[in-house]
């Protein structure tokens, strides 16, 4: 037996056992090798090979989802706007998705104190996967595609109802800016490329704005923009040296832009989540026209009468809304919207959300595809509500 039909029983072993053994997640996790979700029996795994690596492939129908990071105390933050950069089309005659640079081949001015790994080592399993539609009592169907995970009190007969109302915000036409994109944890990262395992020693994060979720943002914006639609995008880093209060030093950062910009309907904070579990890291994607994108999670938060959100359920009408849209553009595309008692500053507008893109264990390129396939079907849903 090879050394790599070994490793491919190893890691299938290790994934049917963690199948098997549904385990729940810790809070605030930051290395890869905590598990970031939990999983039920309800899996197939089927073998193949794209990319540059041969990997596993499964299809989940998971039914528990695990708690994700923890709002931070306020602190303070800065303020910094991202200029994004160049786009042009494939062709003349081909406009449906831009050339945006290869991630691995762009190169920042300043990578800053933390960055990206030039030698890679090796070390747990990266396991090729494709969320498939999930079931169970806390999850249902959006009328116009897509499902919501319900983790809150409110009856699931009651959010189907609200699924169905218009966004509580109108667009207007306007040259102002209509999106604000930013980033609490803004030096999450990803895989380089498509390969079998994933090197333990790095902890997913880095300054360098080409190899982390900024390089998501810019590839949203370049989308936005194509479209007409007015971006403001926010690089600020957030969650490094100290991870502790990102998230009130990221709310110091979009505050003056609110302010400075009334027109700003849409604010969407741009992570990437962490998917693993017994040295496993999962890697979720689709194929779409012959290229993968990692799939993607938004999160809208639900209001316990302690989080200071009395108009959480406007949010949730905006995120019914896209996530349809998504999956009507891209079956597969999305994870359900997860609806629970998460803050995320979301109280700032009524058109405030937070999307995971992809995992740790998706590469840069599926990543970048994913905000672009993400900012192509935004655009097209803002500018078919304008007036």
């Amino acid at each position: 037996m090879t050394r790599h039909k070994r490793r491919r029983i190893k890691g299938a072993v290790r994934c049917i056992a963690a199948v098997l053994v549904p385990v729940t997640a810790a809070a605030g996790v930051r290395e890869v090798s905590v598990m970031r979700r939990a999983f039920t029996e309800e899996y197939a795994y089927t073998t193949g090979s794209t990319g540059k690596a041969a990997a596993y492939r499964a299809v989940a129908d998971p039914e528990v989802i695990s708690r994700i990071k923890r709002e931070d105390e306020l602190l303070s933050g800065a303020d910094i706007l991202s200029e994004g950069y160049g786009y042009a089309y494939e062709n003349d005659t081909d406009r449906e998705y831009l050339r945006l640079p290869d991630p691995l081949d762009m190169r920042a001015d300043d990578p800053g104190t933390k960055p990206y790994p030039e030698v890679w080592g090796t070390g747990g399993d990266i396991v090729r996967m494709t969320y498939g539609k999930y079931s169970g009592n806390c999850f249902f169907d959006l009328e116009n595609g897509g499902q919501v995970n319900n983790k809150t009190d409110i009856p699931n007969e009651e959010l189907i109802r609200e699924s169905g109302y218009y966004p509580n915000f109108t667009v207007e036409k306007t040259d102002e800016p209509l999106v604000l994109l930013y980033h609490t944890h803004t030096t999450e990262s990803f895989e380089p490329f498509v390969r079998e395992s994933f090197d333990p020693g790095f902890n997913y994060r880095t300054t360098d704005e080409t190899k982390n979720v900024v390089m998501v943002g810019n590839a949203i914006q370049a989308e936005l923009e194509a479209q007409g639609i007015g971006v403001i995008h926010a690089t600020d880093i957030h969650d490094y040296p100290s991870y502790n209060g990102s998230y009130s030093r990221s709310r110091e950062t979009i505050l003056p832009i609110l302010e400075k910009y009334p027109s700003i309907k849409v604010v969407l904070d741009i992570h990437r989540d962490a998917i693993a579990v017994d040295n496993c890291a999962y890697q979720p994607f689709i194929e779409v026209d012959g290229r993968e994108a990692a799939q993607i999670m938004i999160i809208s938060g639900c209001d316990d009468g302690t989080l200071g959100m009395p108009n959480y359920m406007q949010n949730f009408h905006f995120a019914c809304m896209l996530q349809s849209k998504l999956e009507s553009d891209h079956e597969g595309f999305t994870r359900p919207v997860l609806f629970d008692y998460r803050h995320y500053n979301q109280d700032l507008t009524n058109g405030s959300l937070l999307v995971e893109v992809g995992s740790h264990g998706n590469t840069l390129e599926q990543a970048q595809f994913a905000g672009q396939l993400f900012g192509r079907s935004l655009g097209e849903l803002l500018n078919s509500m304008k007036r």
